[in-house]
């Protein structure tokens, strides 16, 4: 699956943007930032609620926030098609998960790139989506930590032995340099900004990801 993120996108034309990648994305990516738990600021619930009006495309809510235990309801709640949250930043991720669920929202979890997989295996049976960051959160159009991908193999191999059932996604620098090696190390779904949103035609270049996504796991 591919998840155009609009952080690379025009925010002045955001209901544009959705559309030029309608018919093609899997999800349409939202980063939610607060200038608290990541140095920059980038929109809220109130701008994910016009945007959710304009589109039929899934959006997957990243929240880069603090306190996600008291805001991930609301952009569950206003029709997210999933919810992710912090481990580093949310005080009860099962039961954070329980509550977005109930909102009826998936459930996801995202990892730093210095975060390890391992303490957090139990508490990932309650989510739907494990968002591995291959870059610091917080900016866009960072260089992809290679690294990381251990951690997705890892979550790999449990969906694979049916120990977990969730998604893998990846989020940061993935391109056309690296959407292969990530796809080979067992991602399900790539989270992809410049790449899409710089290109002449967005559509075309989430198509083209696809495609050495899927040449690469044949």
């Amino acid at each position: 699956m591919i998840a155009p993120s609009i952080l690379s996108a025009d925010f002045a034309r955001l209901a544009d943007e959705a559309a030029a990648v309608h018919g093609r994305a899997d999800w349409l990516h939202v980063d939610v930032m607060d200038a608290h738990f990541v140095p920059n600021l980038t929109l809220g619930l109130p701008v994910v609620q016009s945007l959710l009006a304009t589109t039929d495309i899934p959006v997957d809510c990243h929240l880069m926030i603090d306190n996600p235990d008291r805001w991930a309801i609301g952009y569950a709640e206003a029709g997210s098609y999933n919810v992710t949250v912090h481990v580093e930043a949310a005080d009860d991720p099962v039961m954070l998960a329980k509550n977005v669920r109930a909102a009826r929202a998936k459930a996801g979890l995202a990892i730093k790139p210095g975060t390890p997989l391992e303490p957090y295996l139990d508490v990932l049976k309650h989510y739907d989506t494990l968002l591995v960051m291959s870059v610091e959160p917080g900016f866009g159009g960072q260089k992809f930590i290679a690294e990381v991908l251990d951690k997705v193999r890892t979550a790999r191999r449990l969906v694979d032995t049916g120990h977990l059932n969730l998604v893998v996604e990846i989020d940061g620098g993935i391109n056309g340099d690296t959407i292969e090696q990530a796809a080979e190390a067992g991602v399900d779904c790539f989270v992809a900004g410049s790449a899409v949103y710089a290109a002449d035609d967005p559509a075309r270049a989430v198509e083209g990801l696809r495609r050495q996504a899927q040449a690469s796991t044949r």
